[in-house]
């Protein structure tokens, strides 16, 4: 059944030509997702994949600040979680598997910053076009949340142990031009011509066999698929986490624009 469009809030979902375009389109939270956001992400990556006239995706973020800064802290701060949905569950860890799944080419075009969440999504796209305004980092660990799964498995596959441990230990924002050196992006462009790029690359991509380069995604995917273990063990220890007393006092210094206070936390034994 094709998918109802205009029932989105969170995303855009658009065809052009060979490309399914997917925006996440919250700018007034610097295109963070809630639970919503990520059901409305999953339904859209399906109905790319089972749409015959889609050759490749391309992930975006609207607005020229954010491609996606990950999970809605302030929403977690405000619940405790990240707002409902309708299976009731918080499925980013099937989001990243069905990037990861879908036989078809994902593209992320980085249009602002990629943190915590949204910077993990962009990992794990098989292409990366940044803008040369583009920021990106991992803010996890300040703000009381981690990712112990493909966002630092996987990270370190992309970049190397050193660097991904950098990008985790010290949350730092890397410049474009850094990630491109790092290998952590394919290429930089400026912003006016991002998504023009990213079209370009798609209707180069339409060009070539589509069961081949299914094969070919599916053969890169295998060396990291045991990843996926580890994924669903980090969720797991996330949930436990991200309510515990050390996981809300990251998320409320977020929302209350304070230095997160986690002395009362550090491991003696």
């Amino acid at each position: 059944m094709p998918i109802n469009v205009d029932s989105f809030q969170d995303i855009s979902y658009v065809i052009e030509d060979a490309a399914a375009i997917i925006t996440i389109n919250r700018p007034e939270r610097y295109n963070a997702f809630r639970s919503q956001t990520v059901e409305e992400l999953i339904k859209a990556f399906r109905a790319a994949w089972a749409d015959r006239q889609v050759q490749a995706v391309i992930l975006t973020g609207a607005g020229q600040k954010a491609f996606c800064t990950g999970g809605d802290v302030k929403q977690r701060a405000e619940t405790g979680d990240y707002g409902p949905s309708e299976s009731g569950m918080f499925e980013i860890g099937n989001l990243h598997k069905l990037i990861r799944d879908i036989p078809k080419p994902v593209i992320a075009a980085v249009n602002g910053v990629a943190v915590g969440g949204g910077h993990v999504l962009h990992v794990l796209c098989d292409l990366t076009i940044a803008s040369s305004t583009a920021k990106f980092g991992q803010a996890g660990p300040r703000v009381g949340s981690f990712d112990a799964g493909f966002g630092s498995a996987y990270l370190a596959r992309v970049v190397g142990e050193k660097r991904a441990r950098e990008i985790w230990y010290l949350c730092r924002q890397y410049d474009a031009a850094t990630a491109e050196r790092w290998g952590l992006v394919n290429t930089v462009v400026e912003p006016e011509e991002l998504m023009n790029e990213a079209k370009a690359w798609v209707a180069e991509i339409a060009e070539k066999s589509p069961t081949a380069l299914r094969f070919l995604k599916q053969s890169f995917n295998a060396d990291t698929d045991h990843q996926a273990g580890l994924s669903n063990m980090a969720m797991s220890a996330l949930d436990l986490y991200a309510v515990s007393p050390e996981g809300m006092e990251g998320a409320r210094a977020f929302a209350e624009k304070r230095k997160a206070d986690f002395n009362a936390h550090v491991v003696s034994h």
